[in-house]
């Protein structure tokens, strides 16, 4: 207990003890909501619909994991459904997108492989390859020289992780390079589509669709809880790759499954994107306007997705810029170290397609105030 207390008191003086706090009546700007599908009416109510229309009883619950009594038709309907959608062959659903990098990089790679990461990628991911037998190894930040030289040295099966976007940054992988990269070096190229879907394609079936690489891509991992607006998250895979994980991945064989509310209000989400797509219009509008915003201002990062981010040096810099953007009005988070470099602490502003320009406006002349 008390090397609990000491790492309790070292957060509270560096100003990073994190304390779970309520979603503030202002406006949203940390979310990833980024379509405002979690909070749609109408798909709440079309949810509850097709679960009387389709469901052959009352299900609470799934009421066990899917290889013992939580299996269902509709479930592995719904992974068909998700497979067609994102382009892919076939699609595994897990509980969460954190369920899904620990099961896939704890499981298939093995002993004597070697798994070479970003070093930005979620903490999702990197848990799933210290799980793994498998060596690893991060290579910087969309850097080809750096992820090429560890390719050299890589022995076994070679697994290349990135994601599509970047959670604290924003930013895309150099994709073409990679994949060129991975063909060369014949390792296995994994996509974490977490913040892309829903944002990127036509419907929303991701960035690695939108850039037309769906095909070169041996695994993507799409996260339902971000622009879906609901649960869960789905492998995207061979359908050998998909028996693999239903046989080995920890974190699916021993969880009960999701209720099927979730997997009903993945469908009718995903539905409700593809007939309006004028969502995703919006939302590229309201980036661009923030973009036009934020330009101007030291320590503002480029970036073409709804992640929009300010750094700051400090945790006590940045918690005092999220203070008063709070104080003006805006539900918004400082993103402190060590979840990001100790230096790089920054203001994570995150826009949606039900943000108005006005809220926009008002967001930069308190920007302005500020400063």
């Amino acid at each position: 207990m008390d090397r609990i207390l000491q790492l309790l008191e070292q957060r509270a003086a560096t100003h990073s003890l994190r304390q779970l706090s309520y979603s503030g009546s202002g406006i949203d700007f940390f979310s990833n909501d980024y379509l405002g599908l979690a909070q749609n009416r109408e798909i709440w109510m079309s949810v509850h619909q097709r679960m009387i229309d389709t469901a052959p009883k009352i299900w609470n619950g799934s009421t066990g994991s899917r290889l013992l009594s939580g299996n269902h038709a509709f479930m592995e309907e719904m992974e068909r459904y998700c497979a067609h959608f994102f382009k892919g062959d076939a699609a595994l659903l897990f509980n969460s997108g954190y369920a899904a990098n620990v099961g896939l990089l704890s499981s298939i790679p093995q002993k004597g492989d070697t798994i070479l990461y970003d070093e930005y990628i979620h903490a999702s991911l990197k848990e799933g390859a210290r799980l793994s037998l498998a060596q690893r190894y991060g290579f910087k930040h969309n850097n080809l020289e750096s992820l090429e030289s560890k390719l050299k040295r890589a022995t076994g099966t070679v697994f290349i992780v990135i994601e599509a976007v970047y959670s604290m940054d924003g930013d895309h992988p150099p994709l073409s390079e990679i994949i060129q990269l991975a063909k060369q070096y014949n390792a296995v190229l994994i996509v974490d589509e977490a913040h892309s879907t829903g944002v990127y394609g036509t419907f929303g079936e991701g960035w690695v669709v939108e850039q037309g690489w769906s095909n070169e891509v041996d695994i993507r991992i799409h996260t339902m809880g971000k622009a879906i607006g609901a649960h869960g998250a789905c492998i995207i895979a061979a359908p050998k790759v998909i028996e693999y994980l239903i046989n080995f991945a920890r974190s699916f064989i021993y969880s009960t499954a999701m209720s099927p509310h979730s997997y009903f209000t993945i469908q009718v989400a995903l539905e409700y994107l593809q007939q309006h797509t004028v969502l995703l219009q919006k939302l590229k509008t309201n980036i661009r306007l923030m973009q036009s915003t934020l330009c101007t201002y030291p320590g503002y990062i480029p970036s073409s997705s709804p992640i929009q981010i300010l750094q700051l040096s400090g945790n006590k810099a940045v918690q005092a810029l999220s203070g008063y953007l709070n104080q003006q009005g805006f539900d918004i988070k400082p993103i402190l170290s060590p979840t990001v470099k100790e230096g790089q602490e920054r203001i994570r502003c995150c826009i949606h397609a039900y943000n108005t320009e006005e809220e926009i406006q008002q967001f930069n002349t308190a920007l302005i105030n500020y400063v």
